[in-house]
């Protein structure tokens, strides 16, 4: 394991390139090939013996010298190929030329005009998947983890804008008389009630939990996305003038239907998301410290049970944590076992590293923290003790065989390497799919046979007439950015009805 650099480290490292390029700039100018040769800055972060017994915040973000530093990186290629890469086309080359030139609020400002949750983006998004995937400093080095970050980038401007008080939210347009529900108060229906708040429609969001935000604060956890920042971005949305009910259900408090016939709303979204989470369907799985991933970070990231103190959610105590998954959700719910004091957590995962879906950053701050992978495993029982308490786990080993249809080499099972893995608490983190609720009461919704909500790809309409959907509910489960990306195709399509009605 390589040495965990401080803060004040990697300032020192950054004012040796900064200095050299402003001596550059003096000399001249500075070439692509200055630009390419100055290194990716790497984020400060907390160092692993202690993050993994906090909740606090792992990566701390960049120091001022920092972001200068990376955004001299970005050589302002023609085309914008990083642009393409972003599900809600944010100017990214506009905005980092900001960075360049000090211009820290017109960069964000520069990301809002696409993005109204830069400081949220900046952090959860697999950026070197999408925008930073296109970059050319990447391509020229032929290594894409070379690639500027962006993500880091668009994260320290959201942060310097809210350090310095320096937040500013849209102005909408004139009243129009129209009123729009958006049931659902995760990424894609805050992006829709943003998108259709500017054009001077009135906006109710109704979420079902007594708190919003969606996914961003029961599924991810603190360490990754302080929730505190969450609630700033719904402060702004209500700033805009975007009213929120909590603790409504749509489908049980009242029916799709009933808002738009007898509330007297002219258009829907829907953005429930995806929260019925699959299971393994193995024996003993109804054992008495088997929790599903959702139920297991709801209590901690939602209800903050790891606060035992203040906290009326109780947390179960367990010593031994084995989590089943290779994804995101996975590394969350292996890093959270750990600070609510796990001794040893095991992630268990039937392929190898390089096949798990999840962030390589997350995997890798995973294995700093101290998670045990055991690759090339998969549970074939749960067994408990005489009071029906999990004791420990039957694994099996696997071995990889030929590409499946996602182009991951499939894993084959090893007969006779049946063994058992003591534990007293197992995760189970294998995605979710979507809830039935509102295709059970809204008649004439038509959607997949997994339950996803069938919609026009180009507009996000649902097969019901002033009914729109986007996010998880229609792609299962995904990214933040990806349901970001619904939301404002939604919205776009919403606004020119409205217009038009």
């Amino acid at each position: 394991m390589s040495e965990h650099k401080t803060t004040e480290m990697l300032q020192e490292e950054a004012l040796k390139f900064w200095n050299d390029i402003e001596a550059k700039k003096a000399a001249g100018k500075v070439t692509p090939k200055d630009r390419t040769s100055i290194p990716p800055q790497e984020m400060p972060s907390q160092e692993p013996e202690v993050r993994a017994h906090n909740m606090s915040e792992v990566a701390l973000g960049y120091t001022e010298t920092q972001a200068r530093v990376e955004a001299e990186r970005c050589i302002q290629c023609g085309g914008a190929p990083c642009k393409k890469g972003c599900p809600v086309s944010v100017p990214i080359p506009e905005f980092i030329k900001k960075i360049q030139e000090g211009d820290f609020k017109g960069a964000v400002d520069t990301i809002k005009q696409t993005n109204l949750l830069p400081a949220i983006c900046g952090r959860v998004c697999p950026q070197e998947k999408q925008c930073q995937s296109f970059c050319t400093v990447g391509k020229m080095l032929k290594a894409p983890e070379k690639a500027v970050a962006i993500g880091r980038l668009e994260r320290y401007v959201a942060d310097w804008e809210r350090a310095h008080n320096q937040i500013t939210v849209p102005t909408p347009k004139p009243d129009t008389g129209k009123k729009v529900a958006v049931i659902g108060s995760g990424p894609a229906g805050l992006t829709v009630a943003a998108d259709i708040r500017r054009e001077g429609h009135s906006v109710t969001v109704f979420e079902a939990f007594h708190k919003t935000g969606g996914v961003m604060v029961y599924g991810i956890p603190e360490f990754r996305l302080p929730k505190e920042i969450v609630a700033k971005e719904v402060e702004n949305l209500k700033k805009m003038g975007v009213e929120f009910k909590t603790s409504f259900l749509v489908g049980r408090t009242e029916t799709l239907d009933q808002l738009l016939d007898n509330e007297g709303y002219d258009a829907a979204f829907i953005g429930t998301g995806a929260g019925l989470p699959k299971f393994l369907w193995i024996e003993g799985e109804n054992l008495i410290g088997v929790f599903s991933a959702n139920e297991y970070l709801t209590r901690s990231n939602l209800m903050k049970a790891y606060d035992r103190d203040h906290a009326d959610t109780p947390l179960y105590e367990a010593k031994r944590v084995a989590v089943f998954g290779g994804g995101n959700v996975a590394m969350d719910g292996a890093r959270t076992a750990l600070r609510l004091g796990a001794e040893k957590v095991y992630c268990v995962y039937r392929r190898t590293r390089a096949e798990m879906p999840a962030r390589a950053e997350e995997v890798a701050h995973a294995i700093e923290e101290g998670v045990d992978f055991h690759f090339l495993e998969n549970p074939t029982k749960f067994i408990g003790d005489e009071k029906g308490k999990l004791t420990g786990v039957e694994l099996l080993s696997y071995e990889l065989g030929e590409p499946d249809a996602s182009g991951r080499r499939k894993p084959v099972a090893i007969p006779g390497t049946e063994h058992v893995l003591e534990i007293d608490a197992a995760v189970v983190a294998l995605g979710n799919d979507s809830n039935p609720l509102m295709a059970q009461t809204t008649k004439g919704l038509e959607v997949t046979k997994k339950g996803n909500i069938i919609v026009d790809p180009e507009t996000q309409k649902t097969s019901i007439p002033r009914v729109w959907a986007g996010g998880d509910i229609v792609l299962g489960a995904a990214t933040v950015i990806l349901a970001m990306g619904e939301g404002r195709r939604a919205a776009a399509s919403m606004n020119e009805y409205l217009a038009g009605k």
